[in-house]
C-alpha cells in the first residue's frame, strides 16, 4: 500500500478506507460470533459529561412533560407524552471523526479543497453522512494488558508495541478492520476531579502508518485524541494528519474498553453507525461489539 490513498477509490471518493469492508468483510465478522455477548462500547451522553474547554457541553431541554400536565395541560382520551430536545457538539465523548475533520496544506483526504468546509455551507466534500456504516471485524491491542499497567500520560504506542499487542493474541490486522486500542486513559478519568484533555498516552506517527499500511478501515481508542499529546516537538496531530487526510481512515474517540477487555476480547464482530448529519464534520457514536 502507498503512503496515501488519495485516487486509489477514484478522484471523486469520500468514503476512503471503509471501502476496504465489503460482504466479505461482513460475512467473516459475523462468523466470529460465539457466545452471543453484547458491549456497549460508549459513554453515557449528559449534561454532566466532562469536556475540553474550547467545545461546549449538553444542553439537554424538556419541550412535554410531567409538569406541563400537573400544570393543566389537556390529555385527550388519557394520553400523556414526553418529549425532549438535544444540542451538543459532534465531538464529544465516544465519537467519530468523519474525514473532513482535519486537513493541512489547504487540502482534505483525497485532495479535495480545504475551504470546501464552511460556516455557510458545512463540509461540502467528506462529511460524516458520506460515511456508511461499519460492520467490519473488531481487533482489540490491550496495551494495558501487555504492560501490566495503563500508559502514562504524554507516553507514545509505537509501531512495534502494535505488532506485539497483535502477536500476543495471534491476530494479523487485515483489511476492512477497525482497531481499538486500550492505553487506559478513560479509566483513570474522574469526572468529578476534573479530566485534564491536554495530556494522554497514544500511538505515534509511525504507529498510525503501520495501522494504514495493514489495511485498516478505522482506528479506535479509550483516549480523547488517540494520539499522544502533548505533540512531539515541531507536529501538530501527526496522526490525525497520517490517518484522517493521507489514508482516509476515520477515527473513533473516547471508546470505553475496559469491560471489553476483562470479558477477553480479541476479535469480535463490530458494528457503529453515525448519524448521517449532512456536511457534519463527526457524530456521536454508540460502537457495538458482539463476541
Amino acid at each position: 500500500m502507498t503512503k496515501q490513498a488519495w485516487g486509489r477509490w477514484g478522484s471523486e471518493d469520500e468514503v476512503g478506507a471503509a471501502n476496504l469492508i465489503g460482504c466479505e468483510q461482513v460475512r467473516l465478522a459475523a462468523s466470529l460470533v460465539r457466545t452471543g455477548q453484547v458491549f456497549r462500547l460508549s459513554q453515557i451522553l449528559s449534561d454532566r459529561l466532562p469536556v475540553p474547554g474550547h467545545r461546549a457541553g449538553i444542553q439537554h431541554f424538556m419541550g412535554r412533560d410531567g409538569g406541563d400536565y400537573a400544570a393543566g395541560a389537556k390529555r385527550p382520551g388519557g394520553f400523556q407524552f414526553a418529549e425532549d430536545t438535544v444540542v451538543l457538539p459532534l465531538h464529544l465523548g465516544t465519537h467519530i471523526d468523519a474525514l473532513c475533520h482535519a486537513w493541512c496544506d489547504d487540502h482534505l483526504y483525497n485532495g479535495f479543497p480545504g475551504n470546501t468546509v464552511r460556516s455557510t455551507t458545512r463540509a461540502l466534500r467528506c462529511g460524516i453522512e458520506k460515511l456508511p456504516p461499519l460492520v467490519t471485524r473488531g481487533v482489540l491491542l490491550d496495551i494495558v494488558a501487555l504492560r501490566g499497567a495503563s500508559v502514562p500520560d504524554g507516553e507514545a504506542i509505537g509501531r512495534e508495541e502494535l505488532q506485539n499487542a497483535a502477536d500476543h493474541i495471534g491476530v494479523t490486522l487485515r483489511d476492512g478492520d477497525v482497531v481499538l486500542i486500550r492505553t487506559g486513559w478513560l479509566e483513570r478519568q474522574d469526572a468529578a476531579q476534573g479530566v485534564n484533555f491536554n495530556a494522554e498516552p497514544g500511538i505515534d506517527a509511525d504507529a498510525a502508518l503501520w495501522l494504514a499500511e495493514s489495511g485498516v478501515a478505522s482506528v479506535g481508542s479509550d483516549n480523547f485524541a488517540i494520539e499522544t499529546l502533548p505533540f512531539p516537538s515541531g507536529t501538530v496531530f501527526p496522526v490525525h494528519q497520517i490517518l484522517i487526510r493521507d489514508f482516509g481512515i476515520t477515527l473513533i474517540e473516547g471508546v470505553p474498553l475496559q469491560a471489553l477487555a476483562e470479558a477477553g476480547a480479541t476479535e469480535f464482530l463490530f458494528f457503529a453507525a453515525p448519524l448521517p448529519i449532512a456536511g457534519g464534520t463527526g457524530s456521536p457514536v454508540v460502537p457495538v461489539a458482539v463476541l
